[in-house]
């Protein structure tokens, strides 16, 4: 089946279950095809071969679909990226083990999970500075309810004095992590959980774009290098840091790296979470095929030439570099495009391509966001597409009144 053939499908299927609703849905009609959520679990946990998954939280942000993506073999814990999200995570019972993926000086939220021996016993800080733990003992008067605190060690490819990769920990050498782990060790009210190493510039990075023949084939090739230094360098962590602290876990990649992660012995766990709605971002990589899960539509409300369609907002503009990649794709039905001029934006995005022509004031186009989770900050409700039919309405997030 060709790719218009199968959007426009989805369109139908889309505009089908929208229809089949007892009472209109507001709009932005937000939408997870569970079908196609299920489908690509199973498929990560293929690739992951037999190690464990931590769902990344922040590419979901629904709670519903953590706890959905937690009930597959082959997932286990949730890698969260705010405190006071863990911390909200652990009260509802979402998970017993979660990892915070990003450092914390969330003074509040620190005093929080002092304050209580049984989130201290399932949520893992990350670190990366003695200043860290400094600031967890400003909060607490007494070292009697353990912190668990996990190292994050920079997984960036040098190369020709370069550093590739994602601007994270300022650990890179053995010395220095387990300088650092000593530290953890000898420091009262501290427990060392695990390390981790995302490698973000192999996890992160489409490597098979249409019409970039040759920019993909470079980041293949630096990709490799990265596994390949990575590998190395893990290794000796690992060795230097054995003698010191028996480690809970090592963490490493994300759904674009699943097989290179999990090949390497020293990692025990990987994590995936836009692998499972695939976003626009996640479309071209040579590992794995995209099936997309998550789209929302907007009305067409005006008809400003016979060729131009516009739609009711749209800007949902995905975080990071501010280029063209970040936009929103209209998807269903196929063949419509951004203008240059006024591309997403936000109260009305014109849409051309040959199907405008064809569009009635009213009707729903579907658009995927570049990034997952993101788009579900905008909205309070997610449908949870099954088969035809809107199988479920589910609270986001901001659904349940929280912001983090």
């Amino acid at each position: 089946m060709s790719d218009s053939i199968s959007r426009n499908r989805l369109a139908a299927r889309l505009d089908a279950a929208v229809r089949a609703k007892d009472e209109p849905l507001p709009t932005p009609v937000f939408v997870v095809d569970v079908d196609a959520f299920d489908a690509n679990a199973a498929d990560l946990v293929r690739r992951a071969a037999g190690k464990p998954i931590r769902v990344a939280s922040k590419s979901l942000r629904v709670p519903a679909l953590i706890r959905r993506a937690l009930s597959h073999d082959g997932f286990r814990g949730v890698l969260s990226y705010t405190l006071a999200e863990a911390l909200w995570l652990e009260e509802q019972d979402v998970c017993d083990d979660i990892v915070v993926a990003y450092p914390t000086v969330d003074r509040a939220a620190l005093t929080r999970l002092v304050a209580s021996p049984r989130a201290a016993s399932r949520i893992t800080l990350m670190i990366d500075d003695v200043a860290h733990l400094e600031l967890v003992d400003t909060v607490r008067a007494s070292t009697a309810v353990p912190v668990r605190v996990a190292i994050d060690v920079d997984a960036g490819l040098l190369v020709g004095g370069r550093h590739v990769g994602p601007k994270r920990s300022p650990l890179y050498d053995a010395r220095d992590v387990v300088a650092l782990a000593r530290t953890v060790l000898e420091r009262p009210g501290f427990q060392l959980a695990g390390v981790m190493t995302y490698e973000g510039q192999v996890a992160g990075v489409p490597d098979a774009v249409p019409r970039q023949r040759a920019k993909s084939l470079v980041v293949r090739r630096l990709k490799d290098a990265s596994v390949s230094q990575l590998r190395v360098r893990r290794t000796e962590i690992a060795e230097a840091l054995r003698p010191v602290a028996e480690l809970g876990f090592w963490n490493a990649g994300g759904s674009g790296s699943l097989e290179t992660s999990s090949a390497d012995p020293v990692v025990t766990e990987v994590t995936a979470g836009s692998g499972l709605l695939v976003p626009g971002l996640f479309d071209h990589y040579q590992a794995f095929e995209p099936r997309p899960a998550s789209f929302y539509g907007l009305p067409v409300t005006r008809r400003p030439s016979p060729d131009v369609a516009t739609v009711h907002g749209g800007g949902l503009v995905a975080s990071g570099t501010g280029t063209a990649d970040r936009l929103p794709v209209p998807w269903a039905p196929a063949g419509l495009h951004l203008t240059g001029l006024e591309g997403a934006g936000e109260v009305q995005t014109p849409l051309t391509g040959h199907p405008a022509a064809l569009l009635k004031i009213g009707d729903l186009v579907w658009f995927r966001h570049a990034k997952s989770g993101e788009p579900f900050e905008h909205t309070s409700t997610v449908q949870l597409l099954s088969g035809e039919r809107f199988a479920e309405s589910v609270p986001t997030y901001r659904g349940h009144g929280l912001a983090f």
